[in-house]
């Protein structure tokens, strides 16, 4: 098979991966808390021939590294008193060692603070249990009802950013050791999705030609191969 075709496949594959990424994003665009992925991608020469491993000018790419993009989103308000967005680095503690941006909360029947997915939220004093009351979170996150203190979120950061894997569209975990965050949080408010629906519109389309081109490049070495062969075989 000829070695261009190889090279081509390459980028083939490599722009449908980033296509599908491309289109994880936009399906999220209104997930809240959601943080948008992106993936790099290195080059290598391709050698001329094993034994002297010389390159013969050619390259063909791999995925380097994948990505999360940890800038923030839009905050919005909503009005609703378990609803609560962070300004700043950090994340929201949850059960199992799971962290999020995601903050309409909600109470379940045993009055306890969790995601909508019914994870719950933790505090300094473990799970966040909730009386019945008026509920009050302050910028540090003293989380009050009826003017009683209960507990506080419990908020952390990580420093290298790199440690931090996804769970699910707004859920991560981290190898990495978590450290006590600055962040200010908002009651009445949550972060929308960092997604930035026509930047990843046209991403796609550029994408969509690259693979598209490509694809029409394996065509051609194909044919061309074809073509060698069946003058060899006429020879």
């Amino acid at each position: 098979m000829h070695k261009g075709i190889y090279i081509a496949l390459s980028g083939a594959v490599l722009k449908y991966a980033q296509m599908e990424i491309l289109s994880h994003n936009i399906a999220n665009a209104d997930t809240i808390g959601y943080k948008r992925d992106d993936v790099s991608f290195k080059d290598y020469l391709i050698p001329q021939d094993i034994v002297n491993n010389q390159p013969d000018g050619r390259a063909m790419s791999y995925f380097s590294k994948f990505r999360i993009d940890m800038s923030s989103g839009v905050h919005v308000k909503t009005g609703s008193l378990l609803d609560v967005a962070i300004e700043g680095n950090g994340f929201i503690v949850l059960e199992g060692n799971r962290y999020t941006r995601r903050g309409d909360f909600k109470k379940d029947r045993e009055g306890y603070l969790t995601t909508q997915n019914g994870i719950k939220v933790m505090g300094q004093k473990g799970p966040i249990k909730l009386p019945e009351g008026e509920v009050e979170i302050s910028q540090s996150g003293d989380i009050s009802v009826n003017g009683n203190k209960i507990d506080s979120l419990k908020i952390v950061d990580f420093k290298q950013t790199e440690d931090i894997t996804k769970a699910g569209g707004d859920i991560f975990f981290s190898k990495g050791r978590p450290v006590n965050a600055k962040a200010i949080v908002k009651q009445g408010y949550v972060e929308k999705s960092n997604v930035g629906v026509v930047k990843e519109m046209v991403g796609m389309i550029e994408m969509l030609r690259e693979f598209e081109m490509f694809q029409k490049a394996i065509q051609y070495f194909d044919e061309a191969q074809g073509k060698v062969t069946n003058e060899i075989g006429r020879a």
